[in-house]
């Protein structure tokens, strides 16, 4: 993986851990809150262990002594018990990401096993059984050793400066040292994990493709040549390992300069402190905060992090790129695939956000309704020209709505270009796509009026081509031209829906979407506007009510109440029965016949 691949990896880690952790905020604040009860003897341990040497003990006051340090067994006391809370808290943060990472992979197993030319990938069964439950562990781990870092060093680091500001600094310099040398060495310990995942993903997949083929292998004499090829991807995991293992010496230099060297440089500098005012007492609590707070936080980071965080990282990363996630994720593809979203559409190579992302539709007309579309999605590439299909009320109309903003989702989302159209202003909304309804709207005024309505700017030869493309000269001829007058009532259903139709070409809109926007017209004239459209710079989805139109898409998208599929026209006929039972009941006669 190249270091571009790698930080972007890491990022893409970065937003799946602070989405899980925001999605559970309530619990992640009952974490932070017990952790902060719980590092309460860590504040306190030095300052109570001081206040028994210099006031009880070196005063003669047995009793005094005895005192404060029952007072550190009492915080010792309160900190074991939010310890046991921490745990419960934990739990509702790492359980429910763990079980959204496993619908996950067996969602995009399912789906590159289902989709046309797909085929099952062995490696799903390691990224389920093995990977997953990695992540959860060390998901669990990295938030323990984090959290414990932060507030028991924190406290200890506290308390040392309510002690002396000197000796905190004594203690702080090596501290960030050591943490400076670990973060320095982790990219590199990345890389290596990545390596190792890699090499244990090779390993499952070249012995479930030996295992599934066992009885051929031994038909045809290549068990040799099988177990040599298990054992390559077998030594590459072993050396991974190894290599893994030698850098847990960068672990031990963090660790000797932020835990062990602030233990010594204390007991150097101690004649010195006591010599500047410093008590034994308070010489003696700093080393119970380095010991007891510094040390072990820190030898825990490492460790965690090291090992655990690193594995977290790189198997997440690993995750989130074999499986693409309906529901929000980036879908960055199998290593070994092009990279395809849930829907099929393909991803720009370009990186350009894709023209048309929906993602986890669901939409009734009111509370207690059935849903008119549940869990529905669609992606689409820019220039893409989509049909979509349906019996009535499966939410094709609705589809449309959504996707032009006009409804809003009781979930999902829906961008276009990028650009959430949730959040989107109606002007903003209006250079981003154009809808043309069934029921077409034209006013009162000049043809020209309404045609420019969405580009005001356009001159008279853009609009005379834009009137040739879809087969509106003659209308317009009949009206007088572009200055004639438009009467709405004097027009024909079609003549509106045409006049609405060339109003959205010329709309600098890069997606059109035509809701049964021809239906009033005639199959030649429908199959004009719609390859005019399909001519057009931009994307189309065409909301179709014959059977012409999905046979003149790209792809189709058929709603029938189940899960959309969506493929070609060929595609459909083999895949789907809803497809070929419209295909059959759907009377498209003429439109045939217009074609030949």
């Amino acid at each position: 993986m190249s270091a571009r691949g790698g930080r972007a990896g890491t990022a893409g880690v970065g937003r799946a851990t602070w989405a899980a952790l925001r999605a559970r905020r309530a619990a992640v604040a009952r974490l932070a809150g017990w952790s902060a009860v719980e590092a309460l003897p860590a504040l306190l341990s030095g300052a109570l262990v001081a206040r028994a040497v210099d006031g009880g003990f070196l005063a003669g006051r047995l009793g005094t002594g005895l005192g404060w340090l029952a007072a550190l067994g009492a915080a010792v006391l309160v900190g074991a018990v939010a310890t046991g809370r921490t745990y419960r808290s934990l739990g509702a943060v790492v359980e429910p990401f763990r079980d959204d990472l496993a619908a996950r992979v067996v969602r995009a197993a399912l789906h590159d096993a289902t989709r046309p030319g797909g085929r099952p990938d062995s490696a799903a069964a390691a990224r389920l059984t093995h990977q997953v439950e990695l992540v959860r562990d060390t998901f669990a781990g990295l938030l323990l050793v984090t959290r414990g870092f932060l507030f028991a060093a924190g406290a200890a680091l506290i308390g040392l400066l309510a002690l002396d500001p000197v000796v905190a600094a004594l203690v702080g310099a090596p501290l960030v040292a050591g943490l400076v040398v670990f973060l320095a060495a982790l990219p590199a310990m990345a890389g290596q994990q990545r390596r190792y995942v890699r090499a244990g993903e090779e390993l499952g997949r070249a012995a479930s493709t030996a295992l599934a083929g066992h009885r051929d292998v031994r038909a045809c004499g290549a068990a040799g040549r099988v177990v040599a090829d298990v054992g390559v991807r077998v030594a590459d995991q072993a050396a991974a390992e190894r290599t893994l293992a030698r850098m847990s010496a960068v672990r031990s230099l963090s660790l000797g300069l932020g835990g062990w060297l602030p233990l010594a440089v204390l007991l150097l500098a101690a004649p010195w402190l006591v010599d500047r005012g410093l008590t034994a007492g308070a010489v003696l609590g700093a080393l119970v905060y380095v010991s007891t707070g510094v040390q072990p936080a820190l030898h825990a980071l490492v460790q965690g992090v090291g090992g655990g965080g690193l594995r977290y990282v790189v198997t997440l990363d690993r995750i989130l790129r074999a499986c693409p996630d309906e529901a929000g994720g980036t879908p960055v593809g199998r290593p070994d695939a092009a990279p395809v979203p849930a829907d099929g559409a393909p991803v720009p190579a370009d990186g350009e956000p894709p023209a048309v992302c929906a993602r986890r539709l669901t939409f009734r007309y009111g509370v207690a309704a059935r849903p008119v579309l549940e869990d529905a999605g669609v992606t689409l590439a820019a220039g893409e020209h989509l049909a979509v299909v349906g019996p009535s009320g499966a939410g094709k109309s609705t589809l449309a709505a959504l996707l032009s903003g006009l409804l809003a989702p009781q979930a999902g989302s829906v961008r276009l270009g990028g650009v959430p159209v949730a959040d989107a202003p109606p002007e903003a909304l209006a250079r981003l796509r154009a809808l043309v309804p069934q029921e077409a709207y034209v006013f009162t005024g000049s043809l020209a009026d309404n045609l420019r309505y969405l580009r005001p700017d356009a001159d008279d030869a853009t609009v005379a081509a834009a009137l040739d493309a879809l087969g509106a000269g003659p209308l317009a001829a009949r009206l007088g031209g572009l200055a004639g007058e438009v009467e709405p009532a004097a027009l024909s259903a079609g003549e509106r829906q045409l006049i609405a139709a060339v109003r959205a070409y010329l709309s600098p809109a890069p997606l059109v979407l035509l809701d049964e926007a021809t239906c009033h017209l005639d199959p030649a004239a429908e199959a004009r506007v719609e390859e005019a459209f399909a001519r057009r710079p931009g994307t189309l989805v065409v909301i179709a009510h014959r059977i012409s139109s999905a046979v003149r898409a790209r792809r189709v998208l058929v709603l029938d109440g189940a899960r959309p599929v969506v493929g070609t026209h060929e595609e459909l006929l083999a895949r789907s029965a809803t497809y070929r039972e419209l295909v059959g009941h759907w009377d498209d006669r003429p439109a045939a016949a217009a074609r030949s």
